[in-house]
């Protein structure tokens, strides 16, 4: 039995996202099940026990080095002290590193994978590299472009770039030129182009069931509205949050529906506000026929995002690659980003001038462009209609060739 191996980067869920819909679409590709085996931490890890708890022995908990968190996304200062000194009960970065490739080492030589596939951990490349063992690295970076301010990161960018050239292959999970959403976060030099496939996204196609419609889905439907949605780890999610009830609690908003996803398994966030300021249950809005102004809700089902995404206006995100190309390409949506990290700003920018969405920095400029995208929203529909028939989502299925043809090479 052939043997897999994913590993699969903890910060953010664009990669476990990525890695869920190729294990979805793989076995389609192949002649015989292979073992799968997947590796990540905290929040991922503890995903991948739930997704596959008759496969417990196969999971391990790398302790992948990551940014430390600060109040609204990772701390720059905490970051750069952490890679000497012990910082939030992390070791210093340098013997996380250590610590981490050794663990990876001594199961990559219990298992001798056939190809191994990493999201996100550069790592993996150069132990997969070492021991003659095919590595995909799948990403949406290599050298992004920075903000002025932030130009001393370039070393470690360069240090990382290197480990990712070790891959075998790297795969872009986007559209190829064009149409890339994450062209400005890129910038491969010449001499590695030859290793450079864009596969395209992983998102498959948008679907609704034909499941009763929710409440909310009922509330939802021939509305004018905003669809806000709140993602990432907690530092990136509770700091987005932070920023729209700054945007919200402006008169210029008052009279703006908008539905707020906080990609929280809870259910005691999920609201109505009316318009006459009151609180209500979903039942209660939905039974009233209340008017409402803003939903709160913890999680949506796969059916409700779908429904939401299909009947709003406008979608503000954080800059979410992933995300992103759900919105845009998927369902044709326009995109009001506002920028956690520089690839955020870089994508969003990319977007703004492709007329498929705005780039926001702050509160006035979200309330502006609301208003823009409303006014010229027939212009941005035109845009959209080009951007989604030129949209590759076929990340997974592309995967999985690539897959097999090393697989078949094997035998």
């Amino acid at each position: 039995m052939k043997k897999i191996g994913q590993f699969i980067y903890p910060w953010g869920n664009g990669h476990y996202s990525r890695m869920m819909r190729l294990n979805a679409v793989l076995p389609n590709y192949l002649t015989e099940k292979p073992e799968m085996f997947y590796f990540s931490k905290g929040e991922i890890y503890e995903k991948l026990l739930q997704k596959f708890p008759d496969k417990k022995d196969n999971i391990h908990e790398i302790l992948m080095p990551t940014p430390i968190d600060g109040k609204n996304g990772p701390s720059v200062p905490l970051s750069l002290l952490n890679i000497l000194f012990p910082v939030a009960k992390e070791k210093a970065l340098v013997k996380q590193i250590k610590h981490y490739l050794k663990k990876e080492a001594r199961i990559y030589d219990k298992e001798k994978f056939d190809v191994v596939i990493n999201d996100g951990d550069m790592g993996s490349n150069v132990l997969a590299k070492n021991r003659g063992i095919p590595s995909l690295f799948v990403t949406n970076q290599y050298m992004p472009k920075l903000w002025k301010s932030r130009s001393y990161f370039y070393p470690a960018l360069y240090f990382v770039a290197k480990q990712i050239e070790k891959a075998s292959m790297i795969l872009v999970a986007d559209s190829p030129p064009p149409y890339t959403i994450c062209e400005y976060n890129l910038n491969f030099p010449e001499s590695i182009k030859n290793k450079v496939t864009y596969v395209g996204h992983f998102s498959g196609k948008a679907s609704v069931s034909s499941e009763p419609s929710t409440n909310l889905e009922n509330m939802v439907k021939e509305t004018d509205f905003g669809y806000w949605m709140r993602t990432g780890n907690k530092s990136t999610n509770d700091g987005t949050g932070q920023k729209y009830e700054e945007v919200f609690h402006d008169s210029e908003m008052k009279n703006e529906r908008r539905i707020i996803s906080h990609a929280k398994n809870d259910k005691s966030i999920d609201q109505v506000i009316g318009k006459d300021g009151k609180k209500y249950s979903l039942l209660d809005a939905y039974e009233k026929k209340i008017d409402w102004i803003q939903i709160d809700i913890g999680f949506l089902t796969e059916n409700e995002k779908q429904t939401v995404i299909n009947n709003c206006k406008f979608c503000v995100i954080n800059g979410s690659h992933t995300v992103m190309g759900e919105i845009m390409g998927t369902n044709s949506k326009p995109i009001i980003g506002i920028p956690v990290y520089d690839e955020h700003t870089n994508q969003i920018q990319w977007a703004e001038e492709k007329k498929l969405g705005l780039l926001a920095k702050d509160k006035k400029q979200v309330i502006k462009a609301v208003k823009k995208i409303k006014h010229d929203y027939n212009k941005y529909e035109e845009r959209l209609k080009e951007f989604s028939e030129n949209f590759d989502n076929n990340g997974a299925e592309k995967t999985s060739k690539i897959i097999a043809e090393i697989l078949e090479k094997k035998n």
